[in-house]
């Protein structure tokens, strides 16, 4: 299956909302990976959008969201924050009437999270989370072996999920809306949900860091017929693999499997195949697809449509009422 050349999607006019790491990956996309621009960014932190206007070479400087969201200059807005602050910056955009490309996890909640699509609706906008994953060459191969049959009928789904990042003050804070759940477990349970869908009942047990936020999760999502084992830490580094196993064959996934990497298709006849989905950055593919939507027309992704992002928040709210992870002043 051939992924659409994110550069050959219409030009859009970027701002962003936030200046951290991941803001900066998607700078470099948007500059280097397609044919938009990046005219705007803001940050609540003073001088820091300066900084990285600076280090990025594009964009005019904003003290506030709201300055980003009101330049006219602005066609849609990509939000980077962090995970407890992702829904009123997006309402924000919206009410602006600016398209809305959201960070995952796209909010703390499902409540928050449908909200943001009422809203996104009812103004006519068009929004996506930014699930860059469900986007990338291999992901969108791995599903057409799938659906051709190559493997079978698929019976199990494991992924796995895990980086040391106790370190890094955001990921320990409850108030952020840290821990291992909505930073990286949010990738195992997106691929088990691309592959099988919604399952029939979860079971999860998790360990809480003394902050209140959870070190590591494990989790088995049970299916008719079917099963996914996923788990995530943030204790440690783990493989970051994941493995789809069917009737008639698997498909192996290298580390980092939610990453543009390689995959295996292993048949049970002896046959096998690898796929090279290796790209620069990444991230370019979620923004082509916002920019071809909105050209369209459209206000949703027909890849990851706004009712499969509400069907993963379920997922992770299930999850965390499991384990007892609960974030102060959530609303």
């Amino acid at each position: 299956m051939t992924t659409p050349e994110p550069k050959s999607a219409p030009a859009i006019r970027w701002g962003i909302l936030g200046a951290g790491g991941i803001a900066h990956k998607m700078a470099d996309a948007i500059i280097h990976h397609t044919a938009g621009e990046l005219v705007a960014v803001g940050s609540r932190t003073p001088g820091k959008a300066e900084t990285f206007v600076a280090e990025v070479g594009a964009g005019t400087p904003y003290g506030s969201y709201e300055e980003v969201v009101n330049d006219p200059s602005v066609d849609a807005v990509y939000v980077a924050t962090t995970h407890n602050d992702h829904h009123e910056p997006a309402l924000l955009a919206i009410e602006a009437g600016k398209h809305v490309l959201v960070e995952k996890a796209f909010t703390q909640n499902v409540a928050q999270a449908e909200r943001v699509i009422a809203a996104a609706r009812a103004k006519g906008v068009y929004v996506q989370e930014a699930m860059w994953s469900r986007f990338l060459p291999h992901q969108a191969e791995i599903r057409a072996i799938i659906e051709r049959g190559d493997i079978g009928q698929v019976i199990s789904v494991q992924a796995d999920h895990g980086q040391h990042l106790t370190h890094v003050e955001r990921m320990v804070r409850p108030e952020l809306a840290g821990g291992a759940l909505l930073d990286l477990g949010v990738y195992p349970i997106a691929f088990a949900h691309d592959i099988l869908g919604v399952p029939e009942s979860i079971t999860a047990v998790g360990q809480l860091r003394d902050t209140g936020v959870d070190g590591q999760v494990s989790m088995v999502f049970q299916y008719d017929g079917a099963q996914a084992t996923l788990h995530t830490t943030m204790e440690a580094v783990t493989g970051v693999t994941a493995v789809i196993a069917g009737t008639e064959g698997r498909i192996e996934i290298d580390s980092m499997f939610y990453t543009p990497t390689t995959f295996t298709v292993k048949r049970n006849d002896g046959t096998s195949w690898t796929y090279d989905g290796r790209v620069p950055n990444g991230f370019q593919y979620e923004a082509a697809e916002l920019a071809r939507n909105v050209a369209a027309g459209r206000t949703e992704s027909e890849i990851l449509p706004l009712d499969q992002t509400l069907e993963i928040m379920r997922l992770m709210d299930e999850v965390r009422d499991q384990i007892g992870l609960v974030y102060p002043n959530e609303k």
